[in-house]
């Protein structure tokens, strides 16, 4: 074999897998058939969990310095400012809020880690062809010809691993277009946070960037426009037209940075592996972009695929845990869809009914602290559990109050077995966590390695009892017998579905 996994597509999930799988020692190759980086922003917010994942690959680094980190958005009606909404770290309770920064920034971050593992993105390398057998894949490329053992395809929407797999993409449209462009413009309005105009032909929206980690007068405008142009190349000027519309005042635009046409779609792929190929991102889920949901559900699928594929290559796992990923990870795509579009169709739906909906009950009840704090929770997929999930389920204890298996486990402050005082989060990523009180902790960490070999720290916090944590940071097994952590490492391993 030419190397281990071949990742199709540098965007934000597809750099995540690697990174991830650097982390873990696999050999990986990744190819993208744009002829370099994308410099244009694309997605604007990265939620918590995203910036978690971030974190445990060793990527952040200065982002959150470069970044804002919490938003306002003020919804206006009949022209005049009705309610305000916070977004972010709302009481969430994170050591590592939302960050409110270009896709193209992260995706910079992800690259540099990745070149820091050895391994560089070969751009303008398009996929033509695969083959799989039950040894391996072969990738046909515009290079030539690579081997793997397993492919991943996290290629977008327009994904050519999922259509050379035969995987289909079932969904409807769910709107007309939207146009979105980043503009500069000198506007007297507040850039601490965003802005919303709520108008009979669709909303109108703008948000404050960062132009290279600088305040400025770099804005992001979405506008729902159904019967607007449908080329790129006349957004400015149908937005020169409708700002003043829609807001009720002179804001002139200056140029543009970047524009763009979009359509919401919701589609949700059939499977997410056929044999030894896997989709992750968009290449697997599409969904409306309100609510910024995109980003932080690829990575997450990148990062929960990572140390599941890592294991089977290491011969710790049988190929059977691999199952795992797409029960774990797909019926969150379908949460996130189902939240998204009823998001989309509130917001741009034109009946008597949803107007009145709109205006007389969203927006006031958005000013409410309880339905603010609700909101922050959902997008920032903190809540994400798997305890429905088959590992979960065969962990299952009758001492598991508060956090159960499958549940996502805060970044705890914790302390090595020298004494020195760490955070839970900066031990994962390529390692597991074994949390446990003095009182037979050797005996668990002794059960933990058998199975799992050096790559469990060994940690004590505040627990009752041994908890030993993924390194994706979701509650893998508690109790507080060794006995039983070794019965369900073996059960899960070789988990048979």
């Amino acid at each position: 074999m030419d190397t281990e996994v071949v990742v199709v597509g540098a965007g934000p999930s597809g750099l995540t897998l690697a990174c991830a799988l650097r982390l873990h020692g696999v050999a990986v190759r990744v190819v993208d058939g744009a002829a370099g980086p994308a410099t244009t922003s694309r997605a604007n917010i990265l939620h918590a969990r995203g910036v978690e994942v971030l974190d445990r690959l060793g990527a952040l680094g200065d982002l959150p310095d470069r970044a804002l980190t919490a938003l306002t958005v003020t919804q206006y009606l009949d022209g005049r400012p009705a309610i305000t909404v916070r977004f972010g770290d709302h009481g969430l309770g994170t050591a590592r809020p939302a960050l409110y920064v270009s896709q193209a920034e992260i995706e910079e971050r992800l690259r540099r880690r990745l070149r820091e593992s050895g391994v560089e993105v070969e751009w303008g390398t398009v996929l033509t062809d695969l083959r799989q057998d039950e040894d391996g894949v072969t990738a046909v490329l515009g290079s030539g010809t690579v081997t793997c053992r397993w492919l991943a395809g996290c290629d977008g929407a327009h994904s050519t691993v999922r259509k050379l797999t035969g995987i289909e993409f079932p969904g409807v449209r769910l709107t007309e277009q939207f146009l979105l462009a980043d503009v500069h413009a000198a506007w007297p309005i507040d850039r601490a946070g965003g802005h919303g105009w709520p108008h009979p032909d669709g909303p109108l929206f703008a948000l404050p960037m960062r132009d290279g980690g600088r305040e400025g007068d770099l804005w992001r405008l979405m506008a729902y426009d159904p019967g607007g142009p449908s080329g790129e190349g006349a957004v400015l000027d149908r937005l020169r037209r409708l700002v003043p519309e829609r807001t009720g005042r002179d804001l002139p635009i200056e140029d543009a940075v970047w524009t763009s046409v979009f359509r919401v779609h919701r589609r949700l792929a059939d499977t997410y592996r056929r044999g030894r190929v896997f989709l992750a991102g968009d290449a697997a889920h599409i969904h409306s972009p309100l609510g910024g949901q995109g980003m932080v559900t690829g990575m997450g699928d990148a990062e929960n695929l990572a140390w599941k594929l890592a294991m089977v290559i290491r011969g710790r796992a049988a190929m059977s845990l691999l199952d795992t990923y797409e029960a774990e990870r797909r019926p969150l795509a379908t949460e996130v869809l189902r939240h998204t579009t009823t998001a989309t169709r509130l917001q741009v739906g034109d009946g008597p009914l949803t107007r009145f909906l709109r205006r007389r009950v969203l927006i006031p009840a958005a000013a409410l602290p309880s339905v603010q704090r609700r909101a922050s929770h959902l997008a920032s997929q903190l809540w994400v559990s798997y305890r429905r999930g088959p590992l979960a389920r065969s962990a299952r204890s009758r001492l598991a109050r508060g956090s159960r298996p499958g549940d996502r486990v805060p970044d705890l402050t914790c302390v090595r077995a020298d004494g020195t005082r760490t955070r839970l989060h900066a031990e994962l990523g390529s390692r597991w966590a074994l949390l446990a009180p003095a009182d037979g902790f050797a005996d668990h960490l002794a059960a933990a390695r058998a199975h799992l070999g050096e790559d469990v720290v060994p940690l004590t916090s505040q627990q009752d009892d041994a908890w030993l944590i993924r390194p994706d940071a979701h509650l893998a097994w508690r109790g507080d017998h060794p006995a039983r952590l070794t019965h369900w490492l073996a059960d899960a391993l070789r988990h048979e579905p």
